[in-house]
């Protein structure tokens, strides 16, 4: 970060908090993004919460346990916390029977980026942010790479489950199924798509529904009480599912198998995982177990499938054929870029096009502690999550943090144990030996 030198040091503070999280808050190279970035965070952060949200741990914690990092007594913290929830900078996550209530600082996303678009109420200059969150994103590759350029990505595919043959229903399990996810939520919330509001107030939205940004359980419970969503019944979440797909819409949910917090419904042109796939190159989207295949001699050349893939995964390339004077088109698809949504095969009139499953699928983290793990991992920065400053350790959150890390594959676990410099962590991941057995020479490194 070289050009913090005249920032007021609550904003250094707070980029270095933002730091132990998943998703950071990079500072950007090009000057247009440097200056929006900069521009955004004064926007979202007055100086005053920038010092709060310095106290509050990586992971969800109680009141009281904030309390003892501030100056402040309960009842003014909780206040003060409260509008940093109305403002999304901060997420309170209330126990359904219990009602006890956690707070954890939200990341730049899936958070108070969107958060601040989709909340009803005028809480920012929306036009202005807008400005800013396009300059920042798309005049410089930096917060691209940041959300995009690892292994593990915030978001994964959902294929059309209608499209799938009967052979293969068998086999997708019920995270891999939008219907069965919206099924079994406790609580269903439906917002406004904050990639396509952004894109209104710069005067290229496409035509697509805007309130169809489904959140689910805990995320609904928390957008919807800050003004981010409504509630809606299973059946009606259920209907703007099949009205997307008709829209020709990808669905985008949480990347983990277990309690997703959201369904979104995407368009290339305008949603930001996309455009990192076709803006910058970058695997923003984890594919779905499946991917189209061609039925050669049914297809007819048509083009409607490649000028349906909201990623350009698919080109039409001539072929020719003996006995005819034109060249045939057919289409080739880049199984390396495809994500698997089925929209193309949903265009093809001819049914040339059919979802098969994926040789290889790619792996779907089991819960958010850990694709959090693993993206901090990937990304250098798996000391700024168990160590970051203040944060002290929850036995439940290490518990749970660690049972992840033994469970990753064996080069993920050297590379945990060179990025965090305990003799605990790595005999835990099985490194070295016991390092309290007697006469271990393992025990001095």
């Amino acid at each position: 970060m070289g050009h913090l030198g005249n920032m007021k040091e609550e904003y250094r503070d707070l980029l270095s908090r933002l730091d132990a999280g998943s998703v950071t808050f990079p500072e950007p190279e090009a000057p247009a993004a440097r200056a929006a970035w900069r521009e955004l965070l004064e926007i979202y952060y007055t100086p005053e919460d920038a010092k709060l949200a310095c106290c509050i741990p990586a992971r969800p914690s109680r009141l009281d346990q904030i309390a003892r990092r501030t100056d402040l007594p309960l009842t003014a913290l909780e206040a003060r916390l409260d509008g940093m929830c109305n403002k999304g900078l901060v997420m309170d996550l209330v126990h359904p029977k219990t009602g006890e209530v956690r707070y954890y600082l939200a990341p730049p996303v899936v958070g108070f980026f969107e958060f601040s678009m989709m909340r009803t109420h005028q809480d920012y200059p929306k036009q202005r942010l807008a400005e800013l969150l396009d300059a920042y994103a798309h005049q410089d590759r930096t917060f691209a790479d940041e959300v995009f350029g690892g292994e593990t990505v915030v978001g994964r595919a959902l294929v059309r489950e209608e499209l799938l043959g009967e052979e293969d229903l068998p086999e997708v399990l019920d995270w891999q199924r939008a219907t069965t996810i919206i099924s079994e939520a406790r609580t269903v919330g439906v917002g406004i798509c904050y990639c396509r509001h952004l894109a209104e107030h710069l005067d290229r939205a496409c035509d697509a529904p805007q309130e169809i940004c489904l959140s689910l359980d805990a995320g609904a419970d928390f957008m919807i009480r800050r003004d981010c969503a409504r509630p809606i019944e299973r059946s009606e979440a259920l209907e703007m599912l099949d009205a997307a797909r008709q829209a020709k819409l990808v669905q985008i949910a949480d990347n983990v198998r277990k309690r997703p917090a959201y369904i979104c419904n995407c368009c290339g042109c305008c949603c930001g995982q996309l455009q990192g796939i076709n803006e910058f190159d970058l695997p923003a989207v984890n594919p779905s177990g499946f991917v189209p295949q061609v039925e050669d001699q049914i297809c007819r050349g048509c083009s409607r499938c490649s000028r349906s893939c909201p990623i350009t995964a698919i080109s039409m390339v001539a072929r020719r054929v003996e006995g005819k004077l034109a060249n045939e088109l057919r289409p080739v698809i880049d199984l390396e870029r495809c994500i698997g949504c089925g929209v193309c095969a949903q265009e093809c009139r001819k049914r040339a096009l059919r979802m098969v499953q994926r040789s290889e699928p790619a792996y779907v983290p089991a819960n958010v502690v850990e694709r959090v793990a693993r993206m901090a991992i990937e990304r250098g920065r798996l000391a700024q999550l168990i160590y970051e400053t203040g944060a002290g350790r929850s036995t439940r959150f290490m518990n749970n943090l660690l049972q992840v890390l033994t469970n990753l594959p064996v080069a993920n676990r050297v590379l945990a144990s060179e990025q965090v410099r305990s003799r605990f962590l790595r005999f835990a991941l099985g490194i070295i030996k016991d390092p309290t057995a007697p006469g271990r020479a393992d025990a001095q490194r």
